[in-house]
């Protein structure tokens, strides 16, 4: 068995707000047998503590062990700094946990965006104008998607992209499967774990970033009729629990 987990959230954990069936108990299952669980997540307008809310309410007790895009793309601001944010809490908490400060428009050092419900053309002009203005774009992630219970919806990279588009640049992302978030989880779990998710581009590059084993779950973004993926995953399960299931046995 692996000795530690890292554990996506959207397509692994649930779908929105409706719990995958099975999840909760495989990670309490892991729990009872010694594992390490920590979970990463490209989901950057939450904040952290709202995360790990999100989590005991699906029956999941996630204290202290929530790693989210917005956290890793805080590693790339320094204190001081003045950060224009388009995706919510979860990004101003972690520009502010910097000790950065978080400023309406230009001139600016930095804009940090995430996925955004209330993303328009006001907003976009907003971090355009402050990125031509010198600041760094920064994407928490480049998911151009994520999955719901109603189907996929579109994901901070796709407001990222928006950006990106407007401000004639090219931006660095933090998230899965980038340098900032790897480093993040090797500070808490060292060199061996098995990373599960349902994205091979975000997930699966990630797993190879730290070195990981990659076990893809298909209830989320990823369908049986895609597969072959790559990178090719270690061990491929419908579920979160036919994985864990797969791994202990009964």
């Amino acid at each position: 068995m692996h000795d530690a987990w890292v554990l996506d959230l959207d397509g692994v954990i649930w779908l929105g707000d409706v719990p995958i069936p099975g999840a909760a108990d495989a990670v309490g299952r892991l729990g009872d047998n010694g594992a390490e669980v920590l979970f990463v997540t490209n989901m950057s307008r939450l904040t952290t503590s709202e995360q790990e809310s999100k989590l005991a309410g699906h029956g999941i007790d996630a204290t202290g062990r929530v790693i989210t895009s917005a956290m890793a793309a805080g590693q790339l601001i320094e204190p001081g700094d003045r950060v224009v944010v388009v995706g919510g809490p979860g990004i101003d908490e972690a520009v502010i946990g910097r000790g950065a400060k978080v400023v309406v428009d230009g001139p600016a050092d930095a804009v940090i965006v995430g996925i955004d419900p209330l993303f328009d053309y006001d907003e976009l002009t907003r971090a355009m104008l402050a990125v031509r203005g010198g600041a760094t774009l920064i994407g928490t992630n480049h998911d151009p998607t994520y999955p719901t219970a109603d189907g996929l919806k579109p994901g901070g990279g796709a407001v990222v992209a928006a950006i990106a588009a407007a401000a004639e640049t090219e931006p660095t992302f933090a998230g899965k499967p980038h340098a900032a978030a790897a480093t993040l989880v090797r500070q808490r779990l060292g060199d061996r774990a098995l990373m599960v998710g349902d994205r091979p581009d975000s997930d699966g590059r990630f797993a190879m970033a730290l070195g990981y084993d990659f076990g893809l779950v298909l209830s989320g973004v990823t369908s049986a009729g895609d597969l072959p993926v790559t990178p090719a995953p270690f061990a491929v399960a419908d579920d979160l629990a036919i994985l864990v299931e797969n791994e202990l046995g009964s």
